[in-house]
């Protein structure tokens, strides 16, 4: 994720304010970066700070670092912050060696470490300055922190600072009546899709109705409605719809049918009439129950002269295409698939791994990582949860979230 242009900055506790509203968390036991674009914040990077047998030969976690903020090709400087979480900022620290590395690395690739710091639970310090007339031992009060300028004009622009990934709540509870009627009703529309998985109509009727509840305009809550949740739920269950969808909500329709139709997933024997909740052939869309309620927004145009190439599913899958996703469609899926999970089961897997991936392309490592595990608590062994969660484990960066001009912005255009 990159940082929002035409913010503020006039001290050290205004770029430190500004990191947990960039990650969503305030970080604990963490190596955070920002590159820097001249005196422009670039993107954020948070890893786990090492332990004692990475801190005696750090190469490899050295390493790990510079690939993430290569990916930023206008960068020309760096920030590090020490999320130390031990109750002080006291110095000398643990941490010095692999600053230094990081100082040494940095300055060799052309983004040289502008500023460091060391944070505490209770105090934060300069990780350089030695002068105890403005850096007193043991440091500054983190409160500062939460108290800068910079921190009040985010929440002033309405964004806020949640609890740690792994801590997420829960989805938000519903009745019992409504869970059994919409686990009664994917059980319906499990072996009625079973049925038609070669059916292109059918693929096309799931696509429908999953497009129009996306393509819906915000401004309304989430009604929950049994048999549709159900027959969601159940797409979801087919590897080809989850996938479908997914490529659908970044990269538009005709690269959802293009991808399916290139892996041959359709038979032309499957006589069957295809099946959906009844607004879908209806034509009423979302309006009907749907997301948002209203009209459907509509396909938005399609890149690139009439014939260009439709990007396949592993360059969307990658972040590689399109240039840049529908960020509007993607933050809507996201909020479907976490309400679908509230049911539990094997579409729970399908959603939180939805949800890993969109958070993954988001540049959120750490929310992506959490969902992923829930996947998997959800069903183990669920294919697309270990092969995600084992990118974000290597450090593999979304395509998207490698670009500013493509990067997921957290806080709206409205802060660019």
């Amino acid at each position: 994720m990159t940082s929002p242009d035409h913010l503020t900055v006039r001290s050290p506790e205004d770029i430190l304010g500004f990191i947990p509203h960039s990650l969503g968390y305030w970080p604990a036991q963490s190596l955070v970066a920002m590159t820097l674009q001249g005196t422009r914040l670039g993107a954020t990077l948070r890893l786990d700070l090492p332990g004692r047998e990475v801190l005696a030969a750090p190469a490899k976690f050295l390493q790990a670092v510079l690939r993430y903020l290569e990916a930023d090709k206008e960068a020309d400087g760096t920030l590090l912050a020490f999320f130390t979480s031990n109750g002080s900022a006291s110095s000398p620290s643990r941490y010095d060696g692999l600053l230094a590395g990081l100082d040494s690395m940095l300055e060799r690739a052309g983004m040289p470490v502008r500023e460091a710091w060391y944070v505490g639970d209770d105090f934060w310090r300069e990780a350089w300055c030695m002068d105890v007339s403005c850096c007193p031992s043991p440091g500054r009060p983190v409160q500062q922190i939460r108290d800068s300028t910079l921190n009040a004009e985010m929440v002033y622009r309405g964004s806020s600072v949640g609890p740690q990934p792994e801590e997420q709540a829960p989805p938000l509870p519903v009745s019992s009546l409504y869970l059994a009627a919409v686990r009664e009703a994917e059980t319906a529309w499990s072996a009625q899709l079973d049925l038609r998985r070669p059916s292109r109509p059918q693929f096309d009727a799931v696509l429908r109705l999953w497009r129009d509840l996306l393509n819906s305009p915000q401004g309304e809550a989430w009604l929950p409605e049994a048999d549709r949740d159900g027959f969601l739920r159940a797409s979801l269950l087919v590897p080809a719809y989850r996938d479908a969808v997914l490529m659908m909500a970044a990269a538009g329709t005709q690269a959802a049918e293009a991808g399916a139709g290139q892996l041959g997933l359709f038979r032309d024997e499957c006589l069957l009439d295809p099946v959906a909740p009844q607004e879908v052939f209806q034509g009423t869309g979302a309006s009907a129950g749907g997301l948002h309620g209203g009209a459907a927004r509509g396909e938005p145009p399609q890149e690139g002269p009439p014939g260009a190439d439709i990007p396949g599913y592993g360059d969307v899958l990658m972040g590689v295409a399109p240039a840049v996703p529908d960020w509007e469609r993607l933050n809507a899926l996201d909020l479907v698939l976490g309400r679908l999970a509230a049911a539990g089961g094997r579409a729970a897997a399908a959603s939180f791994t939805g949800r890993g991936w969109i958070a993954w392309c988001r540049g959120r490592g750490s929310y992506s990582a959490a969902y992923l595990r829930q996947a998997l608590d959800a069903e183990p062994g669920y294919r697309l949860a270990e092969l995600l969660l084992e990118l974000v484990r290597r450090g593999t960066l979304c395509g998207w979230a490698a670009r500013k001009e493509a990067a997921w912005q957290k806080f709206g255009p409205d802060a660019a």
